[in-house]
């Protein structure tokens, strides 16, 4: 070996200095390692760090050096124990700053990373790193190969047709079966106008010539969402959107099917032609009122075929794909309370305009023929182009609606009644269909005639509904002369104002909570309340100042008194004081009694006895205002039938309901359970059903009795004779009528209900009329065959407030006529002696007397509150879940200024 390669001999002292300067002069120019013996830390370095005869290999420089100390296990070289410098330490567990591995043993993965310290040895290398990032990208590669070789392209004839949902009656018997194969027709692309194309090409997928298929982002949004619990998204493009729709045999919301919905998509954009997927998806789409691809709505919606279009309405039928449930002009409160059709026609507007525009700016129309389509197209009747005719439609709906806004409860939504297959269990009992059509159909036969009085007979329309009060269940329904050609469900929605057929509610919190105490503030008023018994007295004197419980005039914010009138203009009791008792007043329907009884019990409380009882608050219109308490709201049938139903059930409220059971391919995926909620004590409850009986016993109901049946119930009849009503109920069966005249003409901007003066040929039109007739003819035949049951017995109730001293507080039958009327001028609520009507012989408390008060017989005797020569009117806002609400004045009692 050459001597430059030997090491040169080692001094004998001096410690580690002089070793080092032993070692500067060699030839390599760098320290090498030193020999040891058996078991020396320079052994770490291993075998190959010496030559044969143990002589150390030199190193290019430090780098080298540093890898060579590295791959031995130990980046430090130990100290020669033979140098007299600092001993090695000693071997042993835990000893030193980190054993080295074993140089034999090599890892496959060096994490922790050897021969590092502190963070560094836990800092993952930059091999290690994108080693694991190949491993996982090929693994993706791996999954989304699998995954776009199992996924085959759909076939919109196969798989885009719902299965058909099976309606069943209450006695299980089947009803009718329908779902989407009903209205659905696919048509070649070249039977799609191009306008229609580029509509939604403008408006949902600019790039859908040039793009793959898929949106990266859209669906990193979507897969996102779902991820954290939130709403599912629909697809970006329109190869999604066609994709999604064409998988109805799995509608499932999962990130599972959200991938195989992408795999698919993928395939789909690069196995078939673009002008194929657009067909696809235009005849695919769902654009409402049940309609599946373009040529089921352009039917739907204009009777014409699809080839006819032009760009105005296939701007319009595509603002339909956002979701008709918002932009269909007829509306879709059943679904939505929001969806009124005012706030759908002015979206729907909006969207078109939208899509015109866009259509423009990307070159798809030009600039002159847009200019042809500045306003909304003309749609027809919603209901024109569905096959299930009469009453069936109505009954569908209503169930459907009912699933849907409960969806939570339910687990059925719009998408699943699309997609079918579901056996749907109905409470509608055929039967009572049946009759109650029939008494609608011969009442308005027999004297509604349009053609003979065209000016008054016109635009007239019935509505009905009857619920079972034990259970909520609602057994008929009327909704309109026929689901095909009638706008809307006029059981569910009218509009139509109640009347007075609200002061049972007034008088329910009268009982319940009490009269405030006139002497306290409004805080401490509502602490301490008096009871009020239906023997109370109030004045009923025509054009009553209503005064607030503390006794002053009530004025509006123009500062103008509240002058309330009754029917006919007419005064009840005698003069000065008009007091009669809150029997009287309902069983003859004054209205000013009920007024100032509203005001003295809060209309807080009234509006919360009309909730508790079932109503809902979105129908109620006008709680700030007197005639709140004779029925400026718009409740549908259904819910007034139910509310009374509350009364019949001794206060226990039960929410009206149409489905019993679905069932599913899966099996029973929803049952009703009835809940009973204690809106009223049965005290109370009874005693309201005790003074509606003598509405129909003796007051202006009496066309509704039912000989051999305890009947209850009340008429109405609203201000401008716009609506009339009949509520009633047995304790087995609670029913609601309503009448009015509306014009249901989609394409008239100004529709608005119209007065029935001389309707029918009568004089005008009251709830004691036709609606009493209607109710009447509905329930004999309902309950033929049923027990005659029984109200509950009421219990004294309350206090007489008003009470006036007598010698002779019983009843009594034969009230003196000698009495002379209280002198005292003022109408005052505490007047200290009794004023008999000069009309009748019983005393004012002596509710078992059957006085003969003037006024109109038989024939409804209230209005729902008019304001005698009114000046503004509240202008109650319209309800969220009615698109005709409270278009008809606000009608039912107005401020009033002095009459004349």
């Amino acid at each position: 070996m050459s001597e430059h390669r030997r090491k040169p001999p080692q001094p004998q002292g001096g410690g580690r200095a002089a070793g080092r300067r032993g070692t500067s002069g060699s030839s390599s120019g760098r320290r090498a390692a030193p020999r040891g013996a058996t078991g020396s830390p320079s052994d770490a370095y291993g075998p190959d760090a010496y030559g044969s005869e143990g002589e150390e290999r030199p190193y290019g420089g430090r780098a080298e050096a540093r890898r060579a100390a590295q791959r031995g296990g130990s980046r430090r070289r130990a100290a020669d124990p033979g140098r007299g410098g600092r001993r090695p330490a000693p071997a042993g567990p835990g000893r030193g700053r980190g054993r080295v591995a074993d140089p034999g043993k090599k890892r496959i993965i060096d994490y922790p990373r050897a021969g590092k310290y502190g963070w560094r040895r836990w800092m993952p290398s930059w091999k290690l790193v994108s080693g694991l990032f190949l491993c996982f990208l090929g693994s993706l590669v791996a999954v989304a190969g699998i995954g776009y070789a199992m996924v085959s392209v759909p076939d919109l004839a196969k798989t885009a047709t719902s299965q058909n949902n099976v309606y069943y009656w209450a006695d299980k018997s089947q009803m009718v079966a329908t779902g989407g194969e009903t209205n659905r027709q696919i048509i070649n692309l070249e039977q799609i106008p191009k306008a229609m194309q580029f509509a939604v090409i403008s408006q949902e997928n600019k790039t859908f010539y040039t793009d793959s298929g898929i949106d990266p982002k859209g669906i990193a949004r979507a897969v996102l969402n779902m991820a954290r619990g939130g709403e599912t998204q629909g697809g970006s493009t329109i190869t999604q959107q066609y994709v999604k729709n064409a998988m109805l045999n799995d509608q499932s919301q999962t990130l599972t099917r959200k991938f195989k919905e992408i795999f698919v998509s993928i395939k789909v954009g690069a196995t078939v032609k673009k002008d194929d997927i657009m067909a696809g998806y235009l005849n695919s789409a769902y654009y409402g009122r049940n309609a599946y691809g373009i040529q089921a709505a352009a039917r739907a919606y204009f009777n014409k075929d699809a080839v006819d279009l032009k760009p105005g309405e296939c701007a319009f039928l595509a603002a339909m794909l956002k979701g008709a449930t918002y932009y269909d002009p007829a509306g879709a409160t059943s679904i939505d309370p929001a969806a009124t059709a005012d706030a759908n026609r002015k979206r729907a507007f909006n969207q078109m305009q939208d899509t015109l525009n866009k259509m423009v700016e990307y070159g798809h129309l030009s600039a002159a023929e847009r200019d042809k389509y500045r306003t909304l197209p003309t749609v027809q009747n919603p209901r024109s182009n569905t096959r299930l005719s009469g009453q069936i439609g109505y009954l569908v709906d209503l169930a459907n609606s009912y699933l849907v806004t409960h969806s939570d409860e339910t687990h059925v939504d719009q998408q699943k009644l699309r997609e079918g297959g579901l056996s749907i269990y109905t409470t509608f009992d055929k039967k009572k269909i049946q009759e109650l059509e029939a008494s609608v159909t011969r009442v308005q036969k027999a004297n509604i005639k349009p053609k003979l009085r065209p000016e008054t007979d016109t635009h007239v329309q019935f509505g009905g509904a009857s619920v079972d009060p034990g259970t909520g269940a609602i057994k008929a329904i009327y909704g309109g002369e026929d689901a095909t050609k009638h706008f809307t469900d006029n059981a569910d929605a009218t509009g139509a104002q109640v009347g007075s057929t609200f002061k049972p509610f007034v008088l329910a919190a009268a009982m319940q909570w009490g009269k405030r105490n006139p002497e306290l503030g409004p805080d401490q008023a509502q602490d301490e309340r008096t009871i009020v018994s239906p023997k109370s007295l109030y004045n009923a004197k025509n054009k009553l100042k209503i005064k607030d419980y503390q006794g002053n005039v009530w004025t509006n914010e123009k500062g103008e008194e509240w002058l309330q009138t009754n029917d006919g203009q007419k005064s009840y009791g005698d003069p000065p004081k008009y007091l009669i008792d809150l029997r009287e007043a309902m069983r003859e329907s004054v209205n000013s009694p009920f007024v100032q009884l509203g005001m003295d019990v809060g209309l807080d409380k009234v509006k919360q006895a009309a909730v508790d009882a079932g109503l809902l608050e979105s129908s109620l219109a006008g709680t700030s205002y007197p005639s709140f308490s004779i029925g400026t709201s718009d409740p549908s049938a259904i819910r007034m039938a139910g509310a009374y139903g509350t009364f019949a059930a001794s206060g226990k409220q039960r929410d009206p309901y149409s489905v019993e059971k679905v069932v599913s391919k899966d099996g029973v995926t929803f049952e009703h359970k009835t809940k009973t909620n204690p809106a009223f004590t049965p005290k109370v409850a009874d005693n309201v059903t005790d003074v509606l009986k003598t509405v129909v016993d003796k007051g202006t109901g009496t066309a509704a009795k039912l000989p051999g049946r305890d009947v209850a119930g009340k008429t109405g009849t609203t201000d401008g004779n716009k609506s009339a009503w009949f509520v009633g109920y047995t304790p087995q069966l609670s029913t609601a009528i309503t009448m009015f005249r509306y014009d249901d003409d989609a394409s008239n901007k100004n529709r608005t209900f119209l007065e029935m003066f001389g309707t029918g040929g009568q004089k005008k039109i009251h709830g004691a009329s036709f609606p009493a007739q209607i109710w009447h003819d509905y329930m004999a035949e309902a309950l033929k065959g049923e027990p005659s049951v029984p109200f509950p017995a009421p219990e004294p109730i309350g206090e007489i407030i008003n009470e006036q001293p007598s010698p002779s507080p019983t009843p009594s039958a034969t009230a003196s006529e000698s009495e002379s009327p209280s002198p005292t001028p003022s109408p005052s609520h505490s007047a200290p002696s009794p004023s008999p009507s000069t009309s009748e012989s019983c005393k004012p408390w002596d509710w078992t007397c059957d006085p003969s008060t003037g006024g109109a017989t038989g024939g409804g005797t209230d209005t729902g509150g008019t304001d005698g020569g009114a000046s503004t009117s509240p202008s109650p806002s319209d309800s969220a879940g009615n698109p005709r609400g409270n278009q008809n004045g606000g009608g039912g009692g107005l401020f009033g200024g002095p009459a004349g």
